[in-house]
Order: C-alpha cells, then sequence, then structure tokens
C-alpha cells in the first residue's frame, strides 16, 4: 500500500492539487498539525497558479489513477449534495475508456472458462474487441446455431488490482474523515465502503446476468424497452454472453433525426421507462448514462430503448418508493408544508426539527425552480436541491436513493438531448397521481386483501391459538414491565446512596485538608511537639486526598 500511496501523492503534485486546499484551511484547528506544516512547507505553493480550474486538475488525476479512482470520481460527481456544482459537473466527465489487452488473450480466458462448450457452442470469435472498459472488454462472436452474440470478458486479475486500490481509497477516506473536521458532513468512507460493494458487484458477471434477465422479464412485449437474452449456459463468474443487438446509440441524435425518428415520443418514452422501474417494478437499471443506452430504430415512428450492461442496479424500499412518491407530488402542487411534513413522518428529519423553518428554507429552494417555464425545469435538479438542503436538517442520505438521483439526472439529459422541448411534468405527474390512487385507498386495501386472502384463509382455524398466545405473551410483557420498573427502581436507590456517599465524602475530605493546614500552620505546629503535629497534619492530608479522589 505504500508504494500505492507515494503513487498517488506523486500524482498529486504533478497536478498540482495542493492548490485546490484553500488557505483558510491550512490555519483550520481541525486539520492536523503536521499536514498544515507540510502544506505550507510544501515548495509547490510558491510555483506559478496553475492556469487549468481545480476542479479540471481533480479529473485529470483521477484519469492517471486508474480504474478504481475513475469509477470513483463517477460516483462522487453524482452527490450533488455534497460537492460544489463545479467539481460535480467535470467529474462527470471522466471516461472509463481504457487500452484494450489482446484478444488472443480474451479468446484462452473464454476457452478456460467454457472448456468443451467452446468447441462445440462457439462458432466465431472475433478477436478485436468492439469496446473496452476498466472491467471488461467486449468481443463479438457466433454460436453454432448461427446467432450474433457479444462475449464480455472480465480483464484478467483485474479483481486483485482493483481490491488493493479499494484498500487505499478506503484508508485514505478513513483518515480525511478521522483528522479534517469539516469533511466528516461528507460521510467519505461511508461513501467509499458503498462504492466497493457496487464496484466488486461489477466483476460478477453471473450477478450481471441475472439482473439482465429480470429487466428482460419485466419489459417482456414492452413497447419502451428491450433488453438483450442473455446466454446462461455460456455464462460464468468471469464471462457474459449475450445476443447481439443493432441499434444506434442515442447520443447519435443527428443519425436519429435523419432517419425520422419521432424524437418527441422517444423522449418521452424514457421519462415513463424510469419511472415504471421505479414505482411499478421496483427494479432500475442505475447506470443509464448514453453508452449504455441504444435505440431500435426499425420502426422510426415507434422507437424504443435498448438497455445493456445491468451490472448496478437500484431497489428501493416501501417506505422509499412512499416518500419519493408524495414529494414529488406535493413538489408538483407545490405543496411545501406537505414536503416537510413528509420528511418528519419518513424519519428522514429528526422529531425536534423546528418544521416551520424547514418548511421556509425548502419554499426558498422551490420557488425560484417553478419561476422558469415547465420545459427548464429539472426534476434531477429538485432532487438535489432537496437532498443538499436535507442534510442542513442532518438527513442522512441513503445509497439507493443516491442512485436513483443518478439514473433521474442521466434519463432527464438524454431525453432533453433529444428533444428539448420536453415537458417532464406533464409525462410524470399522470403517472405519479395514478402510482398513488393504486398505492393507497379502498382500492389498495381491498387488492391486498385479495393477495393475501389464501394466507388468511389457511390461518383462520388457528385464530384461538393466537388469541391465546396473545394474551400469554402480553402478561409476560406486563410482567416483564415490572421487573424493569423495580430494577429501575433499584438503580435508582442505589444513584441516591452513591451521591449521598459521594457528598459525604467530599466534605470530610474537604474538613480533614482544612485540619491538615490548620495542624501543619507553623505557629500551631509549634503548640505541640514537631513530630506529633506534623504527623498530624500529613495524615490529614493523605486522608482527605483519599476521600476527594474517591468521590
Amino acid at each position: 500500500m505504500r508504494s500505492r500511496l507515494w503513487q498517488i501523492f506523486r500524482i498529486a503534485a504533478r497536478h498540482r492539487l495542493d492548490v485546490a486546499v484553500p488557505t483558510e484551511l491550512l490555519t483550520a484547528s481541525d486539520v492536523p498539525r503536521s499536514v498544515r506544516w507540510a502544506l505550507r512547507a510544501w515548495p509547490g505553493r510558491w510555483l506559478p497558479a496553475p492556469r487549468r480550474a481545480s476542479a479540471v486538475r481533480l479529473r485529470l488525476a483521477f484519469e492517471a489513477l486508474g480504474p478504481v479512482f475513475i469509477k470513483f470520481g463517477q460516483l462522487l460527481s453524482t452527490r450533488r449534495d455534497m460537492l460544489p456544482t463545479d467539481y460535480a459537473d467535470e467529474l462527470a466527465k471522466l471516461q472509463d475508456h481504457v487500452p484494450p489487452f489482446a484478444g488472443e488473450q480474451a479468446r484462452a480466458i473464454v476457452e478456460k472458462a467454457l472448456g468443451d462448450a467452446f468447441a462445440a457452442r462457439i462458432k466465431r470469435f472475433d478477436l478485436v474487441p468492439i469496446a473496452s472498459a476498466s472491467i471488461a472488454q467486449v468481443h463479438g462472436a457466433a454460436l453454432s446455431d448461427g446467432s450474433e452474440v457479444v462475449v464480455k470478458v472480465v480483464r484478467p486479475d483485474i479483481e486483485e488490482t482493483m481490491r488493493a486500490d479499494l484498500e487505499v481509497l478506503a484508508w485514505l477516506t478513513g483518515w480525511i474523515d478521522q483528522h479534517i473536521a469539516a469533511s466528516q458532513r461528507l460521510r467519505l468512507p461511508e461513501v467509499a465502503a458503498n462504492y466497493a460493494k457496487t464496484v466488486l458487484a461489477e466483476l460478477d458477471m453471473l450477478r450481471e446476468a441475472a439482473n439482465t434477465q429480470r429487466l428482460r422479464e419485466n419489459f417482456a412485449g414492452s413497447p419502451l424497452l428491450y433488453v438483450p437474452r442473455i446466454h446462461p449456459d455460456l455464462t460464468r463468474p468471469n464471462l457474459l454472453v449475450m445476443e447481439r443487438i443493432h441499434g444506434l446509440p442515442v447520443g447519435e441524435v443527428a443519425q436519429l433525426k435523419a432517419l425520422g425518428t419521432d424524437l418527441a415520443l422517444l423522449a418521452r418514452r424514457g421519462v415513463e421507462t424510469f419511472f415504471t422501474q421505479v414505482f411499478v417494478h421496483n427494479f432500475f437499471h442505475a447506470d443509464m448514462h448514453p453508452g449504455n443506452i441504444f435505440v431500435d430504430v426499425k420502426d422510426p415512428r415507434n422507437p424504443r430503448y435498448i438497455a445493456l450492461d445491468c451490472a448496478i442496479i437500484g431497489q428501493l424500499a416501501q417506505r422509499d418508493q412512499d416518500y419519493l412518491a408524495g414529494n414529488l407530488l406535493a413538489f408538483f402542487n407545490r405543496d411545501y408544508q406537505k414536503v416537510a411534513r413528509l420528511h418528519l413522518e419518513s424519519g428522514w428529519i429528526s422529531q425536534g426539527t423546528d418544521m416551520a423553518e424547514f418548511e421556509r428554507v425548502i419554499r426558498e429552494v422551490c420557488d425560484p425552480i417553478f419561476a422558469k417555464p415547465l420545459t427548464e425545469i429539472s426534476f434531477g435538479n429538485f432532487l438535489v436541491n432537496l437532498f443538499r438542503t436535507a442534510a442542513e436538517f442532518n438527513m442522512e442520505i441513503q445509497p439507493q436513493l443516491v442512485l436513483l438521483q443518478k439514473t433521474l439526472l442521466y434519463v432527464e439529459g438524454v431525453g432533453r438531448q433529444l428533444y428539448p422541448e420536453l415537458d417532464l411534468w406533464k409525462t410524470a405527474k399522470p403517472f405519479m397521481e395514478r402510482w398513488m390512487r393504486q398505492r393507497v385507498g379502498p382500492l389498495a386495501v381491498l387488492r391486498s386483501f385479495a393477495e393475501r386472502a389464501p394466507e388468511i384463509i389457511e390461518n383462520l382455524p388457528h385464530l384461538p391459538e393466537l388469541f391465546l398466545d396473545t394474551g400469554r405473551t402480553l402478561r409476560r410483557l406486563e410482567s416483564g414491565l415490572k421487573e424493569q420498573q423495580a430494577s429501575v427502581r433499584k438503580l435508582e436507590e442505589q444513584a441516591a446512596r452513591l451521591k449521598r456517599r459521594r457528598r459525604r465524602d467530599r466534605a470530610l475530605g474537604a474538613a480533614l485538608m482544612a485540619a491538615a493546614g490548620f495542624l501543619l500552620w507553623a505557629p500551631l505546629s509549634q503548640t505541640f511537639s514537631d513530630s506529633l503535629g506534623a504527623l498530624a497534619g500529613v495524615f490529614s492530608v493523605l486522608a482527605g486526598s483519599y476521600f476527594l479522589v474517591r468521590v
């Protein structure tokens, strides 16, 4: 780890990240003295100021540090609730493209993983990769039945490299959190730990295959989204084989226009796809950046999306879904009092929060947003501002909400790129209102009862026994409560006795110390024999000290 830390230091120095440290931080009392002196003594601070902005230099440093730091920077770019806007915008530009490894080596990995199945099932394997990223690279291939597939191969020895860098990252974030109090609101160790789980999960092709298959089943026959078919019999922990798709990257807007694609419909379907994943399926693709999204343009007037790379999937607890849906609808209706109340009821802010003040701050955040035309209002920025404001009231952001925020920013950005006049409100508000009607109210209760009717009927014969068990349990709880109350009273009595003894010992100790001073006072000690007075005085000092210390 030491060699890697030294390498990080050299890259940080080369990109002059020291200049990014504000001058006031050098004198901050919560920064360790050794760090303050090191920053002051660093000779680089006397060099001319770099031309590039600090955010740009941080991005370049992350790119130089390699895959783990590139992906960490990408993750940080989504935490706009805690990062300055210029840093978040710059880190979002981090590119995860690295030189490919040899095609012959990729083929050897595939042959070893598949064994006899390689010769029996793989008719062709293209040595030149289609794409190359930090964790894996993709090769085209053909199966013995003639179907075209792509083979995603995990880079050799990448797990060992990533684990080593993750260890360094955990140490760095922990050190910063421990030694610089101002950084503690960022919760960097928590961010790094969640990131480590995410990035290590990306190494498991079996997990990605399972995610892809579930997403495919969720959208089977849907006009919104197509997910390629997986070949599970040819998939291994370091190897994923799936159907090869033919579509246009979503960023190729000029080509989509040239083909006569209905971009307005495509943009609306992107929003519908997102809300369907989050609120209907509760299983959403959490890495929907433009590189992972293609467009099926076989019928340009009826286009649909194609989703790739399902390694990162997000899910929400029921409380999180209700929280988001309620807040979005309250936001649509500009009901800021309800926004504040929902935060309190869902437990995101403490019960002692001044609700009037919280509502006032929410209003200050939201009113300027509504001053814009509807087509310029951003869902993603609303969530960013909402989370950032709530953080001032000690609201803790959950990792799954960060994934959702990131995904919404991607979806919204793609939609506005395709069709700048996209009105997310017109698309999203009816969807959310339908979802809320289905989720709460009489129909929702009846549906829940119908779904659980077999379980309820099965347990009807056991109702008398359940009532008796409940009665016995309540009696045990009542007995236990009485025992606890008795124990509390006993502890209170012991505490009172201890308090009285401490007062007595304090008074006795003070009296003995006063007697010692009296006995050791020179004129008085001469009245007695010198030895007797000194002995009595020393004894009083020792005894008094004992009683005072024991307090």
